[in-house]
């Protein structure tokens, strides 16, 4: 597969992948009803930041797939897409926010991982997972806030 389309896929999957659980496990009125902390930011907020990370999240793997497919830094990059697309099902359709937060608190620690293999050889991954582990890190307070509230 050329370059091209390896980053044409991972931009799909990784976007497309985001659209549709977003789609599917959208808020709804469970989530309305919810107490929620001061610090939830309005709903607005999510689509433009997800969209960003997104593509944050793609270049970086194709970045590794392209450099070594089975690598641990490659395993890495799909256990936290696997558990990123996980967190929005648990949270929203099960209505489960302390499952949510396990899985949420799996997917940061993936993440550090993740930059951790990959800032010796690839610097640009790992700082364009940086915003990725920030926002993560705020969602799983937000997620945890949720839980206790109610």
């Amino acid at each position: 597969m050329t370059k091209t389309l390896t980053r044409i896929a991972f931009l799909v999957l990784v976007m497309g992948g985001g659209i549709l659980i977003g789609t599917l496990t959208g808020p709804g009125e469970w989530y309305a009803n919810l107490n929620k902390p001061v610090f939830n930011p309005p709903g607005w907020v999510f689509g433009p930041v997800w969209t960003v990370l997104y593509v944050l999240i793609a270049m970086a793997g194709w970045r590794q797939f392209e450099r070594d497919r089975g690598s641990p830094a490659t395993r890495l990059w799909w256990a936290q897409l696997g558990l990123n697309f996980l967190w929005s099902p648990a949270f929203f359709v099960l209505h489960q926010p302390w499952l949510a937060l396990v899985v949420i608190l799996s997917l940061l620690v993936v993440i550090v991982l993740f930059i951790a293999r990959v800032r010796p050889v690839d610097r640009v991954s790992a700082w364009a997972f940086v915003p990725y582990l920030a926002w993560v890190a705020f969602a799983t307070v937000l997620n945890l806030s949720i839980a206790v509230l109610n």
